[in-house]
């Protein structure tokens, strides 16, 4: 399979996006150890495969620029969405236990991601545990996610899964300098459906009923949360109802 052009890689040390991607603490020998390790970051076009669902599994790769989303293929031969990424965030994780992806990986808009070969990432660990402990924290907060998901796929409604999704985006666009209350959806309405285990028509029709209540603005692919703490209201409602049916339990 043909891979992407390559390009001369930022070094860490000067990535804007150090303190997303990297422990507090590095020192500048440390910065230099890790750059030697990160290949040559790869630019990927809209559409184009990061990774397949059944190749080995060699490297992580840290987004630096651009959005992301994972899918397994299904039994009737849809796509599953099971996560989007965005810059700072790491992705094949997936690969790890088995040494063979489990699913794709594909760019929703041109970008860049640095690729970090997992053999050479684990030797290096054992000798910064600094780094060691910062990719154990960024897999725990993978398995978070995943159980965030799992909520929003159990018991949440439509508007609620929706509610929940619009302002999860919201939070990490903020954390990496973006505005939290006013972006472009890098993802389509189906692939939202399919993330949140909805029909694309039930999307549409949730964003139109929150446009029409006043507490988003929506034009095309273009949000902004004009009320986001309506939203989180009716996040906390879902909330509400969990604590007491464990009550009543």
């Amino acid at each position: 399979m043909p891979k992407s052009p390559c390009h001369h890689k930022t070094e860490c040390a000067h990535c804007s996006l150090r303190e997303l991607c990297l422990p507090v603490g590095f020192r500048a020998d440390d910065f230099r150890q890790l750059d030697d390790l990160i290949r040559q970051s790869r630019r990927l076009k809209k559409g184009e495969h990061l990774f397949h669902a059944g190749e080995n599994f060699v490297s992580l790769y840290a987004v630096r620029t651009g959005f992301f989303k994972t899918a397994v293929g299904t039994q009737d031969g849809r796509d599953q969405v099971t996560g989007f990424f965005m810059s700072g965030e790491l992705m094949g994780m997936d690969g790890i236990y088995a040494n063979r992806h489990t699913c794709d990986a594909v760019a929703l808009e041109d970008g860049e991601v640095c690729e970090l070969p997992f053999d050479c990432l684990e030797e290096l660990g054992r000798r910064l545990p600094l780094l060691h402990t910062h990719f154990m924290r960024l897999m725990s907060r993978e398995i978070v996610r995943d159980q965030s998901v799992m909520l929003l796929l159990g018991n949440m409604r439509a508007e609620e899964r929706l509610a929940a999704f619009l302002l999860n985006l919201s939070q990490r666009l903020h954390a990496r300098g973006f505005a939290a209350n006013d972006f472009i959806l890098r993802m389509s309405r189906e692939e939202i459906g399919s993330f949140l285990g909805l029909k694309l028509e039930t999307v549409s029709r949730t964003l139109s009923r929150f446009n029409q209540e006043g507490w988003i603005a929506v034009e095309h692919k273009h949000i902004r949360l004009l009320r986001p703490h309506a939203l989180q209201d009716l996040v906390s409602g879902y909330e509400s109802r969990s604590r007491n049916s464990i009550t009543r339990i």
